[in-house]
């Protein structure tokens, strides 16, 4: 027994009563983080400073809105809005370089520093802004510290609240601990991060390239020819009555295309819009089933023009509390805020329970068309160019049903459409390999750095 009492103590560690910042023994234990003691330590309160530059709403003025991407995913716009639109009138001006961590996704690696298209912009309390010390730290070194796993899994330590609506205790944060390098040895660490990160890269602008042979590839298969008239060579009138918008793109309507197979509507391919097989409607009132949870899908979790999903959060109905539709096996969904995004999905998964934003559309198409044919199509220019000239709304532009359902598309005989199925395959296999690529190498950019600075 005394042997087992002496062994014990040799795990004991003593927390210097000046040094407590949380009484937690989860905080106590979790504060440890094992990183390199090979460099110095420094708390991170030590080099940043919070600014907190506030500014009143204006009604007529216009507003860039900030967003973080989860997982270093970076500091982006998440829209530009009248001061009007806003709810909270008092919030924070940012500018070019600060510190930037979500109060709420800190527990996901939601920080990052402002870019400079991002200067000026504003966002709310729940988002923490900071000045940064540079001569103590480079600012992309600190975000690839705090984007790593390990810390993560600390974060989600400091935060506290109720689940998806957990807040990052600041004190704690500001308190932590991380090994600060000479800034020669720092710059060097992120030169070195940046260098493979560059081969990732390289590997999605291939990525890029491919799309676009799928979108060649669908316009040569099917004969496509198109037009744009840029000069109006007559006079024209269009009745007051009709207009929805002025621009002379959209009065224009300049995207023409001739097509070797007969051209049909959207509204001639679709069985079922909005409504299940037995004519129900897909809206549902998920508020209404609070403790259910569903397989949700907002218009950010659509990845643009790939038809991609990015994920499929699983959440309470009790926190979904605008209207949604039901997204049932083989249909498609199209987003019809900000169509120029191009996100649309077919559902092939063997969820039951998915529900999504009330800005898609949901649909099923006729027996007659081949599911991949038309998810090519629909993400092709074909589709695109019409979209552009026809949408309306100057801010949040929305097409609507009436305008989605006169798109035209080519339609050939299905041994065609297998055919252009199986090149356009053979193209999107070739992406899913660069995808894993350009993964495998971000992964291992990240993991390198990591074994520079944890034990």
């Amino acid at each position: 027994m005394e042997k087992n009492m002496l062994n014990a103590t040799k795990h004991i560690t003593t927390v210097p009563f000046s040094g407590l910042i949380n009484w937690s023994v989860q905080y106590l234990n979790d504060s440890k983080i094992a990183f390199n003691k090979a460099y110095p330590m420094m708390r991170i309160g030590e080099f940043l400073k919070r600014n907190k530059t506030t500014i009143v709403i204006q009604e007529e003025v216009e507003y860039k809105r900030v967003t973080i991407k989860i997982r270093n995913g970076g500091v982006v716009p998440r829209d530009v809005v009248m001061g009007r639109n806003i709810g909270t009138k008092k919030q924070f001006k940012v500018k070019e370089g600060q510190f930037i961590i979500s109060k709420i996704d800190a527990r996901n690696g939601a920080m990052g520093i402002i870019p400079e298209e991002l200067d000026g912009a504003v966002v709310t309390p729940d988002f923490l802004t900071y000045d940064i010390d540079t001569t103590k730290v480079n600012p992309q070194y600190l975000v690839l510290v705090c984007t790593t796993k390990r810390f993560i899994e600390f974060c989600q330590s400091c935060s506290s609240g109720t689940t998806n609506r957990q807040r990052i205790n600041e004190t704690q944060f500001l308190s932590i601990k991380i090994p600060i390098p000479s800034l020669e040895k720092q710059n060097k660490f992120v030169e070195e991060y940046n260098r493979q990160i560059l081969s990732a890269l390289n590997s999605k602008k291939q990525i890029a390239i491919k799309y676009n042979d799928i979108n060649t590839l669908i316009f040569n298969d099917l004969d496509i020819v198109t037009s744009k008239e840029t000069i109006l060579r007559r006079l024209s009138t269009v009745p007051f009555s009709s207009l929805d918008r002025w621009d002379i793109s959209y009065l224009q309507n300049n995207f023409k295309f001739k097509a070797k197979y007969k051209t049909v509507t959207f509204k001639e391919c679709i069985s079922h819009f909005m409504k299940s097989p037995d004519g129900k409607t897909l809206r549902i009132k998920t508020y209404k089933s609070p403790s259910e949870y569903f397989h949700y899908i907002g218009m950010e979790n659509i990845e643009k023009v790939t038809g991609q999903l990015i994920d499929v959060p699983l959440i309470k109905g009790s926190q979904i509390k605008s209207q949604t539709v039901i997204i049932p096996k083989g249909y498609f969904i199209y987003g019809k805020l900000r169509p120029y995004l191009n996100k649309y999905w077919y559902n092939d998964t063997n969820l039951d329970d998915i529900v999504g934003s009330s800005e898609l559309f949901v649909f099923k198409i006729n027996d007659n068309i081949c599911t991949h044919f038309f998810k090519f199509v629909l993400g092709s220019n074909i589709v695109q160019e019409q979209i552009a000239n026809l949408t309306s709304g100057a801010r949040m532009p929305r097409i609507n049903e009436e305008t989605f359902m006169n798109i035209q598309i080519p339609v050939p005989p299905i041994e065609i459409q297998q055919n252009i199925i199986s090149k356009v395959n053979t193209i999107t296999n070739d992406i899913s390999k660069l995808k894993k690529d350009a993964s495998q190498k971000c992964a291992k950019a990240l993991t390198d750095f990591e074994s520079k600075i944890f034990e």
